[in-house]
């Protein structure tokens, strides 16, 4: 049954080690490029440990990282939606599960055969990425602040094995359920991506009790921010940044008292307020009319010293997911006549 699971898959699994190959030169030059600059880097310091220079390469390599984590971040769903979506769905449209069925092959055992053989090899190509992504900007990653990003922390690390598995094992319950293999591949798709939009907005920020912090809104801090107002034309402030932080959640801007600011005051020291020139930064004189309300936000943050651990605790849910989806596969192919 293994044989025959191989030689079936054989040819998808080509493609994917091809692609990987093509990943893996592109990437063992970039990483040996970023480590050439950060030795150059050092050279300009003559030999101090603290070297501020370092801190540059996260600037020259910042959309590098971006650009290889966003190549990286669809993997997982491609091969969800082109290896795990027809691997029952091309079996139920063409029929050809009843031979198999008709042995003394069990139908658990022949989708156990076949969502293990395609599970590690989803694992094995995703996790060869990962590590060599991981790799290639660790010295990047050490100076950037920008680890818990959405497309970066999905691309590093364990989080994209997790992913693979579960994207495998949906597609290949959804093909179960829908049994032809296009819809089955969009509808896999299509899943994939909202749970990778939901988990990353609601649940990782969520997956360790936030630490809690004031802030006060000075003109300095306003214009460090990178926008005032929200759609509604709340009195928020936006891009917010705190050392070695991931912010989770930011109150909108509240008085000493602890209430919300009053919109009319927020909308009039945006769009007309008094004239100082003396103002500077982005926001200038709106942001001195706004911190002359005395003004604070309240924020909540994960530390990036608990970056391990929302890795392991997303790639867990992600699998503890991966193996429900797993369950209800295997009772509806017991269940489901042919």
């Amino acid at each position: 049954m293994s044989w025959l699971t191989w030689r079936q898959f054989r040819v998808p699994a080509l493609v994917g080690v091809a692609a990987l190959a093509l990943l893996t030169a592109y990437v063992v030059h970039l990483g040996l490029d970023v480590r050439d600059a950060e030795d150059a880097y050092r050279a300009q310091c003559a030999g101090r440990s603290d070297c501020p220079r370092l801190a540059q390469l996260a600037v020259d390599y910042e959309n590098t990282s971006l650009y290889l984590a966003a190549l990286l971040a669809p993997v997982p769903g491609l091969l969800g939606m082109f290896w795990g979506a027809p691997l029952v769905a091309r079996e139920l449209e063409a029929g050809t599960q009843r031979l198999v069925w008709n042995q003394s092959v069990t139908r658990r055992r022949w989708l156990a055969v076949k969502l293990t053989v395609v599970g590690l090899a989803a694992m094995a190509v995703t996790g060869v990425a990962a590590a060599l992504v991981t790799w290639a900007m660790s010295p990047v990653d050490r100076f950037a602040d920008n680890r818990f990003s959405t497309v970066l922390f999905g691309a590093r690390n364990l989080a994209p094995v997790a992913y693979a598995v579960f994207a495998v094992v949906l597609g290949v319950l959804i093909g179960l359920v829908v049994r032809r293999t296009v819809p089955a591949m969009a509808v896999t798709a299509l899943v994939f991506v909202v749970v990778q939009f939901l988990v990353p907005n609601l649940v990782r920020p969520h997956l360790l009790p936030a630490e809690h912090v004031t802030l006060p809104m000075t003109a300095s801090a306003i214009n460090q921010a990178r926008g005032l107002g929200g759609i509604t034309g709340a009195p928020v402030v936006k891009g917010l940044t705190l050392p070695d932080a991931w912010i989770t959640d930011v109150s909108e801007l509240r008085t000493r008292d602890g209430t919300a600011l009053d919109r009319a005051i927020f909308d009039r020291c945006f769009t007309d307020p008094p004239r100082t020139g003396a103002a500077e930064g982005p926001f200038g004189d709106t942001a001195t009319c706004l911190a002359d309300h005395d003004l604070h936000v309240d924020v909540a943050y994960q530390p990036v010293g608990r970056y391990w651990s929302v890795q392991w605790l997303e790639s867990g849910c992600y699998l503890l997911l991966a193996g429900l989806l797993a369950a209800v596969a295997f009772r509806r192919v017991q269940r489901r006549p042919s």
